[in-house]
């Protein structure tokens, strides 16, 4: 039997919401930025990356340890 880590799971869901919040917030400013495509390709790496960190973390959560 496994136990699922919420903790996990919820630290991740939380994540995603920060990394699209924060891709967002940035696209919305990226107008009065001197680069705004620099600026959005930095941003959207930044916020891949965090995504892609938090999946991961969902997974090994829903996977969980084995009791």
């Amino acid at each position: 039997m496994r136990r699922r880590n919420w903790r996990f799971v919820s630290a991740g869901i939380f994540l995603i919401v920060l990394a699209l919040a924060f891709y967002f917030v940035m696209a919305a400013n990226a107008g009065s930025s001197t680069d705004p495509g620099e600026l959005m390709r930095l941003t959207g790496s930044i916020s891949g990356g965090a995504i892609g960190l938090s999946v991961a973390m969902i997974l090994i959560g829903l996977i969980g340890k084995k009791v």
